[in-house]
């Protein structure tokens, strides 16, 4: 199999999209259609355009879902696009052929200058709701996992993208629920503004499970002024991101969080 050439910087770039990836995981939350596919068997991700990357909230809590994520990568003149592949709601990411996916061969395949794989990561809110009436998504076959086409974002400067604990503007038009009773892990900056965990990873800590979530301020290297802390929520939490932008942070171990909001 040929490979295709890198643009120059590709590679210093790959550690940056993976670190982007969970601000995208917003897009990924579907009870969608599992029918219909058109990958091919080689795991090339299918042409056919949707009409619409909306999707329907799941029916069942989300919390403790297992997914991953294929990124399908185009660097340009100092930013970043990509077509987000996501396995929810398909299957929980199977272990095994998630270690046997090849980056390198992906991308060959699908006609992009760079594949990147982004998880196995975990979601935190019990809902997803948004905005319009559910399509069919483009599906395809990455190794056996079977994966939605959910978002094609474009990231814009690397420089800034690369930085974490900075928050990025994304149109995602969704509210999240964390239901009453449930612990949710926040950071809160200097100025008092918090951001509530909306998926944790995996990728960078094999290891890590939910529990451990409540210890990872001890782990963080955050800024002076910066907090971490669980708490246990005695009301639902609702992050509404309908009418405004969502502001999206990853913390310096890959976890994603999103500016907290009221619906």
């Amino acid at each position: 199999m040929i490979t295709r050439p890198r643009p120059n910087g590709v590679v210093s770039r790959l550690a940056l999209v993976a670190t982007l990836a969970g601000t995208f995981a917003l897009a990924s939350c579907s009870s969608g259609d599992e029918t219909g596919s058109n990958a091919t068997a080689s795991g090339a991700p299918s042409t056919t355009a949707p009409s619409s990357t909306t999707v329907a909230p799941a029916a069942q809590s989300m919390r403790a879902k297992r997914y991953c994520e294929v990124l399908l990568v185009r660097p340009g003149d100092g930013t970043v696009s990509a077509d987000v592949y996501n396995s929810y709601p398909l299957n929980d990411c199977p272990q095994v052929q998630w270690e046997q996916l090849d980056a390198k061969a992906i991308a060959a395949e699908s006609g992009a200058p760079l594949a990147v794989l982004n998880g196995p990561r975990f979601w935190l809110m019990d809902r997803v709701e948004k905005v319009g009436s559910a399509s069919d998504l483009p599906k395809a076959n990455f190794g056996g996992i079977e994966m939605y086409r959910q978002a094609s974002v474009e990231v814009g400067s690397i420089a800034d993208a690369a930085i974490p604990y900075r928050a990025h503007a994304v149109d995602r038009k969704v509210v999240f629920t964390f239901d009453a009773g449930q612990t949710v892990y926040e950071l809160t900056d200097p100025a008092g503004v918090t951001y509530v965990m909306q998926t944790w990873s995996q990728q960078r800590d094999p290891s890590r499970a939910e529990s451990d979530l409540a210890g990872l301020g001890a782990r963080l290297h955050v800024q002076a002024g910066w907090t971490f802390a669980a708490r246990t929520l005695d009301a639902p939490l609702l992050v509404d991101t309908r009418t405004v932008p969502a502001q999206v942070l990853q913390d310096d171990l890959g976890n994603s969080y999103s500016l907290e909001t009221t619906a």
